[in-house]
């Protein structure tokens, strides 16, 4: 018998219009306790870690992905170059995440 694959997310992000409703979106996505899988970029990367909801790896298939992109794009501080969509998907996948942006 193979290992067994894992687990696939969907992410709907038609509706992903700020950071807030980001963050509400992706604890819904995943199945976290009280809907909670970050709140900010650190606390993303401690969940990711363990103790919160799904433990990498797993698949977080962000549908619409476009609308986020487009909405979240001011620049964490302490000078990072990339846009806040930007760094969500470099966390996750530095994370242990495959992301796919649909």
């Amino acid at each position: 018998m193979g290992a067994a694959s894992p687990p696939v997310y969907e992410l709907p992000g038609a509706g992903i219009t700020d950071e807030g409703s980001f963050w509400t979106a992706l604890g819904r996505a995943v199945g976290a306790p009280d809907g909670y899988y970050g709140r900010n970029l650190d606390a993303l990367a401690d969940c990711l870690r363990g103790g919160f909801g799904p433990e990498p790896p797993f698949t977080l298939v962000w549908r619409d992905a476009s609308v986020a992109r487009h909405r979240l794009t001011r620049r964490p501080a302490g000078g990072r170059e990339r846009s806040y969509f930007e760094e969500i998907v470099a966390v996750l996948r530095e994370g242990g995440v495959t992301v796919r942006l649909d």
